[in-house]
């Protein structure tokens, strides 16, 4: 066992004479615990909610989602749907309709999107999962409404007394001068089958129907989508299957992962948790001020003891290491049982939602291996600084003696 360990680990263990340093030393400890469990706890209660607000999301969005590069609509004909479900890792796509509508219900008026989705599309998201209701079925006039379109037009489910009429501008005649305003759109009276509710957003924003229903509406032509909603395999490179898709298209479209098309709630979530991470890192650096007056504490009370080793042999480095050591030490030891209880108490709570916000919503927290890295390289960094300032004053110890 090395010489500057032997004594670092003598001087962190053993009490001493002075029992206002051992107070002062179980403050630091304790302080570098507190830090180490408050920021994992902080993090992994970001992390839960991370995955919280973005498993509504998920519901909704496809793995990769292909979009026109320019204009509102891009062909897409049956041979390269044949050479699209080829490529290696697509494991299913759904072609998609969307345009803007104007819904009118009981003299009650709303804007929002037609999603047109064919059979497949249940395949690629889990949209169904958040329906009320059906989805929809082989019929065309049925639709599929958020809840917030629900509510501000009070529809209900399967209500043939009262349809839903769906209007939309004709292509390229919305703007002629002394056309009757009843010709200017295409009308259909829809039955709503369903109730979907992912997000308030989403929620106001799509009407889901069948694809020829979208289509007819839109006067559109069979090879003529909006985009093309695509579910890779779990263990597919999405990296490569993009690349192999625009091999395929050409400039005539743009690819979106998940991540891009939810941008900005991407965003928000990474700019809090960095803010709550630099917040409750100068905590930490504020906890790991105690180490260094402790260790300061320890050398003036161990003048005498630092003037034996010195004229026993011991080098100036040698000691210096000594007090280095000891606040590494205490730096690891406390943030090794801080960090594991933090572990313990998050495994708790994720088996036995000891947090609940509300009588049947847990507070969603997750442990990821990520969070256990931050904090451990977060304490060594922090810990070799305090360590290294602290040590610095074994120099004039000697000097002294």
């Amino acid at each position: 066992m090395k010489f500057p360990f032997y004594i670092a680990r003598r001087y962190l263990f053993s009490k001493s004479s002075n029992n206002a340093i051992n107070i002062i030393t179980i403050i630091a400890a304790v302080g570098v615990f507190a830090g180490a469990f408050s920021l994992f706890i902080v993090l992994s209660g970001f992390a839960g909610l991370k995955d919280f607000s973005l498993s509504f999301s998920n519901k909704f969005d496809p793995d990769l989602k292909i979009l026109p590069s320019s204009g509102k609509t891009f062909q897409f004909p049956e041979n390269k749907a044949a050479e699209l479900i080829e490529i290696e890792g697509v494991s299913s796509f759904s072609k998609i309709i969307e345009e803007r509508i104007f819904l009118d219900y009981r003299n009650k008026n709303h804007t929002a999107f037609i999603k047109g989705v064919d059979k497949n599309y249940r395949q690629v998201t889990q949209i169904d999962s958040a329906v009320s209701g059906s989805w929809l079925t082989n019929s065309e006039a049925q639709v599929v409404v958020g809840n917030t379109i629900s509510r501000k037009l009070g529809l209900s489910i399967f209500n043939y007394q009262h349809l839903l009429n769906i209007m939309v501008p004709r292509p390229g005649k919305g703007q002629i001068t002394g056309l009757n305003p009843g010709q200017a759109f295409n009308q259909e009276k829809v039955i709503v089958s369903g109730i979907y509710s992912v997000n308030e957003e989403l929620d106001d924003k799509y009407v889901f129907s069948n694809l020829s229903f979208a289509r007819n509406l839109l006067e559109l032509d069979e090879n003529t989508f909006s985009a093309v909603e695509i579910k890779i395999a779990p263990n597919a490179d999405a990296e490569l299957v993009t690349q192999q898709i625009k091999a395929l298209f050409g400039d005539e479209i743009i690819i979106k992962n998940r991540a891009q098309l939810n941008e900005m709630l991407y965003k928000m979530l990474n700019t809090e948790n960095l803010a709550v991470y630099l917040i409750f890192t100068l905590v930490l650096i504020i906890a790991l001020f105690n180490v260094v007056g402790s260790i300061i504490m320890v050398i003036l009370d161990k003048r005498e003891n630092i003037k034996t080793l010195f004229n026993l042999g011991a080098s100036e480095r040698q000691i210096k290491k000594i007090f280095f050591t000891q606040g590494i030490l205490m730096t690891l030891i406390g943030g090794a049982v801080g960090l594991s209880a933090a572990i313990l108490l998050v495994f708790l709570q994720l088996q036995f939602n000891l947090v609940m916000i509300t009588p049947s919503l847990p507070y969603p927290v997750a442990i990821t291996l990520e969070n256990i890295l931050i904090v451990i390289f977060t304490i060594g960094i922090l810990g070799l600084l305090a360590s290294f300032i602290a040590a610095g004053s074994s120099k004039k110890a000697l000097k002294a003696v």
